[in-house]
């Protein structure tokens, strides 16, 4: 049986009866094709939906290997078996829930890097995580990781009638726009922006979210109804101000204006990076790696010298700072930051 490819997967039998999931098609976009270059990607022209429409360029990979992911759920039902891992046999969704965000921030890590291969692996972890909770919930009679991924197909395609159906949303805006509104519709409510609802545009942002991407989702949603400074120089006044303010707490010496203000002045830097099309998090990693590396040359040169830090002067470890700080501008490419796209 032949199965069509989408989005440059491959599609998935879903049998209830059979109670898991097969990938059905080949590998990614291949399909049983052949590359002359096994080594490399080689394009292979765009890809024909099952539609008839064209989708975005494939790439074949010069391996005909089968996307199965059903080995994958044979594995972790082989290892919370009778005969299993006992470490894994243990594991409860409490146990993993720190693991499930180490394995999170591994990936950022990896896709802040250039090397494919550790991106690969690193989702292959999170997937893990994945199949694991969809194992655990099927030992407790809830689902499947066949309900996960139907749930999430079904979800995907009535969120874009944009593409599915014939709805007209011309920009990103308007897509997001309408999005909001599906997931109150999904949830037996009415849009959060009608008159007669009790919700909140800010509804739904996780509570557990780390404070610099909350402050993120909050202002990106407040946003999309206008609530938003007019342009960049207005976001860079308000920094100035709130700069202002803590030095006033500070004067004062009223710790907890202080913390306040401190806050506020966090606050609006995240709406610096937002406005520009940065995500705050991928800039703050950014910083923090330079730091990081800087530093470390100060380190290193001051060690060479046969000395301590602390017996280095500021002038010292500042012009070193400087000397790294031209040595990255002298060697590194520039790169442009990517923008990132705010969907709940």
């Amino acid at each position: 049986m032949t199965y069509p490819v989408r989005y440059g997967w491959p599609e998935f039998d879903i049998s209830p009866t059979a109670g898991w999931v097969r990938a059905a098609g080949a590998d990614i976009c291949a399909l049983r094709r052949s590359a002359p270059t096994p080594s490399r990607q080689v394009p292979t022209g765009p890809q024909r939906l099952s539609d008839g429409k064209i989708g975005p360029p494939c790439y074949s990979f010069g391996v005909d290997k089968r996307a199965d992911i059903q080995k994958l759920v044979d594995l972790v039902a082989r290892l919370r078996g009778e005969d299993g891992c006992p470490w894994d046999r243990e594991q409860t969704r409490e146990t993993l829930k720190p693991m499930l965000i180490e394995e999170a921030y591994e990936v950022l890590d990896a896709l802040d890097g250039t090397s494919p291969a550790e991106l690969k692996e690193e989702l292959g972890d999170l997937l893990f995580q994945v199949v694991f909770h969809a194992q655990i919930a099927q030992e407790k009679g809830e689902f499947r990781l066949a309900d996960i991924i139907d749930r999430l197909h079904e979800k995907m395609v009535r969120r874009h009638p944009h593409v599915f159906g014939g709805a007209d949303l011309r920009t990103a805006d308007d897509v997001l726009r309408n999005w909001e509104d599906i997931k109150a519709a999904e949830k037996g409510t009415s849009s959060s922006s009608r008159p007669d609802s009790g919700k909140s545009l800010l509804d739904g942002i996780p509570s557990r979210l780390p404070a610099l991407h909350q402050a993120y989702q909050m202002t990106a949603k407040a946003s999309r109804v206008g609530f938003d400074w007019p342009s960049l120089e207005a976001i860079l006044e308000k920094l100035k101000e709130e700069a202002a303010e803590v030095m006033e707490a500070q004067e004062a010496k009223n710790q907890a204006r202080l913390i306040d203000e401190a806050g506020d002045l966090l606050f609006v830097a995240v709406n610096v990076a937002r406005f520009l099309g940065a995500d705050p998090e991928t800039a703050l990693r950014r910083s923090n790696r330079k730091f990081e590396r800087r530093f470390r040359y100060v380190e290193t040169e001051i060690k060479r010298q046969g000395r301590e830090l602390k017996d280095a002067s500021l002038a010292e470890m500042d012009a070193l700072w400087e000397e790294a700080k031209k040595l990255e501008l002298d060697s590194a490419p520039e790169t442009p930051p990517s923008p990132s796209a705010d969907r709940g």
